[in-house]
């Protein structure tokens, strides 16, 4: 916000006045200042609402009377009190429509009764659903964190008249009312918040995850702004399906037709303005931008985040006038007054429809309720607020004074339409209360869209794929790119490719074979790091090959939007600890196909060279065990690969798996180790390798070591047989390609030989890959055991630059000859 001058203030406030003067209530201008002028020192009308644009009325009352100290509303956001001049004048001048324009867009909800009671009727159900949701959370039919949305029902109202079921929609933890405005069943909603199978996610996901598959509500999403990269990859998908030429058919699966010629759908996404405040806004108004994409940003702006007032923590908050950097339009309208809320908000819609690109709408708005019902509400100025807004800015009182005085309705009209909404909403809590508990079973369902043993050489390829390349691809990118390939089967047939090639052949074979494919990196054009992307741009185009700026959270939530619109994004990371920015999107990654009751799939592949290679000289910040750190995430795979063969086959069945992967690739070997490729063959997601078998000798003399590794450790190991054989032992060597989940069976079958189990490790000590495997290898096969696993891991002191040093916390080779010699001979 901008510090408004003297006269505007002045003039503010006695608008506000004028505001007052409906419950008999008038200020005079100085006490008005008193109240105001201290805590909306940074109001969010913002500089381009000056006087001299005359968006606000500046009409003086002509006699106030003086009030009390104690009649001083507490108020420290004050309203707009915009009309529709000021929003007309923001249209013309913000997004290029006429006078002519904005007059039909006006006249088309005014003069149509039937459209002004539907939009009557959307707010009241808001309204109604809350107020019931509030009952049954007070009776303990409802459970956890609800968030309820009373007084901001004008934004629903603009989403029942303005927003099309083709539409993808996003919404925060806040989005009940969101839902039901897009066409989801109330009855639905509301068993989803009482826990039951009949929810709209079978009682998985409650109040904060509400998503429908058929009408494209798309979230729900708990973590404060984590849905705007999400969005921006649904808006993505859209300009995709236009030109591969796909649409979803009646199970919502991509079909070779095309969108209609008139397609026009668009994405849209909630949030407030506290959560647009996140660093994440600026990243989807770029990304918007670039790529002119038919985005929405609708800005909630109730003035709080959370509880707290937001210009107590935001310099500016006039999040409409923060797209103009990147080009992208906003328009701020008052929402007290649901018709302009709707009629403007549709001309901006309309923008995007034409695809003139994204644009932003700022609802300014009360929230009635505290941020949920278990809030204590001690934030400065919050219980006040409430109930001044509760008499004053009620956009249901207001909508119903306006249209009953000027005879539109009569009471009785909007009367019956109140009586219909509320039995509505009570047929809804009995649905609610009549369906039964999911059952207990379902839990362990949701883990995976595919099941662990899939095998994914028998997955069918869409049978129009070469019919859409053919279209979408150039012929002599296509010429180039099959060059490309037939150059790296060779070197796999020789056993010269290398484990970035092995991958970047991988992707290529896939990408053609399925045209939903899709790959994000940074510095993709140039191959990245490894060549792992190499020729992707160039073959398949910008829209499907993306370079993306460096935020790996933004790109991996972008394609976690494409995941969940019909497309199998692949997102590659260069150095896996680059992963840390997106934590977040991990993790809704992985908790998305359960969230959503089994809804939505999840086919998205994430591949990046990691691990702690002995001699790195990388430094703490690139050495970090990031796979160790996503262990916990629900819901993902995650896979390892230490030679090119493993590379390509765990590569391809990723890419085909119907859910979240993760494959982790060793930094230090991406270009070293070379070896041949089974061409063509899927590998399982689920199985470990066994590299090297202990001779029957050494099993039968008790000198048999079963020894667990990956990434790096899979070279430490070999090259270490050799000195343990010299010492009289031998081992089984294990390559942990899947982390998760876990091969117990192939561990346990040499286990039973050995009796003895050593881990070379690379994750720390505390929380580590090897503590995980540990610990179940102890419940599980106690009895296999002779003695205690012995784990040969990182410290959890961070990783040294100076190989002196590095000595100290990162484990190699002649650890593991130390730690299978401790095991034979008792020292362990």
């Amino acid at each position: 916000g901008v510090l408004l001058d003297s006269d505007h203030n002045s003039r503010f406030l006695f608008n506000f006045t004028m505001k007052f003067s409906r419950v008999a209530l008038a200020l005079t201008l100085a006490p008005a200042v008193v109240a105001f002028t201290a805590q909306s020192r940074t109001s969010n009308v913002g500089a381009a609402f000056a006087p001299s644009t005359r968006l606000f009325s500046t009409a003086a009352p002509e006699t106030t009377e003086t009030v009390t100290k104690a009649q001083e509303p507490q108020v420290m956001r004050p309203p707009i009190n915009l009309p529709w001049e000021g929003i007309s004048k923001q249209l013309q001048e913000k997004f290029g429509y006429t006078p002519e324009q904005v007059a039909a867009y006006s006249a088309e909800l005014d003069n149509n009764k039937e459209a002004l009671m539907k939009l009557y009727k959307a707010m009241q159900l808001a309204r109604a659903f809350e107020n019931a949701c509030n009952q049954q959370y007070m009776q303990g039919k409802i459970r956890g964190f609800m968030h309820l949305d009373n007084g901001q029902e004008s934004i629903p109202g603009l989403v029942d008249y303005a927003i099309k079921k083709g539409d993808k929609k996003y919404s925060y933890y806040r989005e009940h009312t969101h839902a039901l405005a897009s066409g989801v069943d109330a009855g639905a909603v509301m068993a989803e918040l009482f826990m039951k199978d009949g929810g709209t996610c079978r009682g998985a996901g409650g109040s904060m995850h509400i998503f429908d598959k058929e009408t494209y509500f798309q979230g729900g999403w708990a973590l404060v702004a984590e849905q705007l990269p999400y969005a921006a990859g649904a808006a993505k998908s859209i300009l995709m399906d236009r030109e591969l030429g796909l649409s979803d058919d009646a199970n919502i699966v991509k079909q070779n037709v095309a969108p209609p010629a008139d397609d026009d759908r668009v994405s849209v996404v909630f949030v407030g303005e506290g959560g647009a405040q996140n660093g994440r806004s600026a990243e989807l108004l770029n990304s918007a931008a670039k790529d002119n994409l038919p985005l929405l940003f609708l800005v909630i702006d109730n003035g709080r985040a959370i509880n707290t007032f937001t210009q107590d923590i935001a310099k500016n908050s006039n999040v409409f006038e923060q797209g103009e950097h990147y080009g992208v339009p906003g328009l701020l309208v008052d929402g007290l007054n649901a018709d302009d809320v709707a009629k403007g908000g549709k001309a901006v819609i309309d923008y995007i429809r034409q695809g003139k690109g994204p644009a932003i709408l700022q609802v300014h708005t009360y929230r009635f309720n505290g941020h949920s019902p278990a809030d204590p509400e001690h934030e400065r100025g919050r219980k006040d607020e409430k109930a001044w807004a509760r008499a004053e800015q009620d956009p249901i009182k207001t909508f119903e004074e306006k249209y009953i005085s000027n005879g539109v309705f009569t009471e009785d009209e909007l009367k019956d339409a109140r009586k219909a909404v509320l039995a509505d909403v009570k047929e809804a809590v009995k649905f609610a209360d009549s369906s039964p508990m999911p059952p207990v079973e379902l839990a362990k369902e949701l883990e995976y869209p595919d099941a662990a043993n899939t095998d994914y050489n028998l997955k069918q390829a869409p049978e129009w794929a070469d019919e859409v390349n053919a279209r979408t691809i150039a012929p002599e990118a296509m010429e180039n790119v099959q060059a490309h390939i037939a150059a790296l089967r060779e070197k796999a047939k020789a056993g010269e490719i290398s484990i970035g090639d092995a991958i970047n052949l991988a992707i290529h074979e896939e990408m053609l074979r399925d045209p939903t494919t899709t790959i994000h990196a940074e510095d993709l054009q140039a191959g990245s790091s490894y060549d792992i992307p190499k020729l992707t741009q160039q073959t398949y185009g910008k829209i499907r090959a993306a370079d993306e700026i460096i935020d790996e959270g933004h790109f991996i939530g972008k394609a976690l939007g494409e995941a969940m619109n019909g497309y199998r994004p692949i997102v590659e990371l260069m150095n896996t600890n680059f992963g840390i920015y997106g934590m977040a999107e991990i993790s809704s990654a992985g908790n998305t196909y359960a969230t959503t009751g089994g809804q939505f799939d999840m086919p998205m592949t994430i591949i990046g060279a990691g691990g702690t290679a002995p001699n790195q000289a990388l430094g703490a910040e690139h050495s970090q065990p990031f796979h160790a750190y996503v262990m916990g995430i629900p819901g993902l795979k995650i896979c390892t690969a230490a030679s090119p063969d493993a590379a390509y086959g765990i590569t391809k069945s990723m890419i085909r798996d119907n859910g979240p992967c993760f494959l982790f690739a060793p930094v230090k070997m991406m270009k070293e180790a070379k070896g041949p490729v089974d061409l063509g063959q899927c590998m399982p997601l689920n199985k470990a390798a066994l590299l090297h078998e202990a001779s029957e000798e050494s099993v039968k003399a008790g000198t048999a070591v079963t020894v667990l590794t990956y990434l790096h450790g899979v070279k430490e190991a070999q090259i270490s047989i050799e000195a343990i054989q010299e010492e009289g032992f031998d081992i089984d060597l294990i390559e942990l390609r899947s982390l998760k989940p876990l091969d117990m069976d192939t561990i346990a079958k040499s286990l039973a030989r050995t009796h003895k189990m050593a881990i070379l490790d690379e994750s720390t000590k505390s929380g580590g890959v090897g503590a995980t495997i540990s610990a179940r290898v102890s419940e599980e096969l106690f009895d296999l055991l002779d003695a205690p696993v012995n784990r040969l891991c990182m410290d959890d002191a961070p990783v040294p630059y100076a190989e002196s040093m590095e000595k100290a916390v990162v484990k190699r080779g002649s650890d593991l000859v130390q730690g299978v010699f401790d095991l034979c001979t008792g020292k362990w």
